[in-house]
């Protein structure tokens, strides 16, 4: 109910993205039973939650591996992502087994498979080995590896909110983060409330933002 009000309020705020880091890779070294009750309490909100969101118009994004995940959870938010891609009011990404250091490997990963299958499609092409290949054809621009990040189409986090009064970031959104502004409450995530968003917000809107100039 928490996340689903501050949704619709940052809707209403003109907000157009949020993200929400929902489980990273590390949580699954909790202990057993309560990664298994975690599991269930996913199951429920997807099933009780998604519908109303589509409802109210909100897009629904996640990123991570969700390769780890039960077949059944994996499914439902496939379902829910392919549900609601034409809706408009506001994008909610949920970061799902996420971590940003796995998040650059496997995007690394993806652009070595894309230019081996590129490599080997020229040589069939010209009948030539793939080490022969120019080597400026093997050279990734910041452009491209972007595009092959969990959170390609998406645009970088203007303000990250950091609850519970640890400031540091923990690995989430390592690339995107660059000049993301940063704001460390020492309230936890169950107060957060459409107030304490307004002065996330207010408070971010007073920071002169230079982009490194």
């Amino acid at each position: 109910e928490i996340l689903e009000s501050l949704i619709e309020y940052a809707a209403k705020r003109g907000v157009t993205y949020m993200t929400f880091w929902t489980w990273s890779t590390e949580n699954w070294q909790r202990d057993k039973g309560e990664v298994e009750a975690m599991m269930r309490l996913f199951r429920h909100v997807i099933k009780r939650r998604s519908q109303r969101l589509h409802e109210k118009g909100v897009r629904i994004r996640v990123i991570g591996d969700l390769t780890k995940f039960p077949a059944d959870i994996k499914k439902a938010l496939e379902d829910v992502v392919e549900q609601t891609k034409d809706n408009t009011t506001i994008t909610a990404v949920f970061a799902l087994n996420y971590g940003g250091r796995d998040e650059i490997i496997r995007s690394v990963n993806k652009i070595l498979v894309s230019h081996s299958e590129r490599s080997e499609e020229s040589s069939e092409a010209l009948a030539l080995d793939a080490s022969a290949l120019p080597q400026h054809d093997r050279k990734i621009t910041e452009q491209e590896f972007t595009q092959f990040l969990d959170t390609s189409g998406i645009p970088d986090p203007e303000l990250i909110i950091r609850t519970g009064g640890e400031q540091r970031l923990s690995g989430f959104l390592l690339w995107q983060s660059e000049y993301s502004e940063l704001y460390f409450p020492t309230w936890y995530m169950p107060d957060f409330t459409p107030e304490r968003l307004d002065e996330a917000i207010e408070e971010f809107q007073k920071r002169k933002r230079r982009f490194g100039k």
